[in-house]
């Protein structure tokens, strides 16, 4: 498909903030129903790779996209270790619903943009 088609276009920019928004609506509720970060990730994941599929434009680097991925890597396994090794989470309780959140968000962005690398890598881009 060498043409872009505009009702196409126009209906993944019109959808967009709402994809997001509900992705995110998955992550933020993921500690009382069923879904979270996997989910919420993968939803935000599909979205970055139709927005592609629809507007091929390479304004982002994979080496970009591999460090960023590593720093969410390394925050999903800092947080844990300040918030439960030291019995935070028995001192504070209040905390405990502010720290499935936030590991919420950090699994659902480190899915996101683990998901859009694998797609992106095998799918899309060739080695040159």
């Amino acid at each position: 498909m060498n043409e872009t088609s505009v009702i196409i276009s126009k209906m993944t920019g019109l959808l967009y903030p709402f994809i997001v928004l509900f992705g995110l609506y998955i992550i933020v509720n993921g500690h009382n129903y069923p879904g979270g970060g996997f989910q919420g990730g993968s939803v935000i994941a599909a979205l970055f790779i139709a927005r592609y599929l629809v507007l091929p434009v390479e304004d982002f680097s994979m080496d970009f996209l591999h460090y960023v991925e590593k720093a969410f890597l390394v925050m999903l396994l800092l947080v844990p270790i300040f918030f439960i090794f030291p019995g935070v989470h028995f001192l504070y309780p209040q905390f405990n619903t502010a720290y499935l959140i936030l590991m919420n968000f950090l699994i659902g962005f480190k899915v996101s943009l683990g998901l859009t690398i694998i797609v992106f890598r095998f799918g899309f881009f060739r080695e040159e």
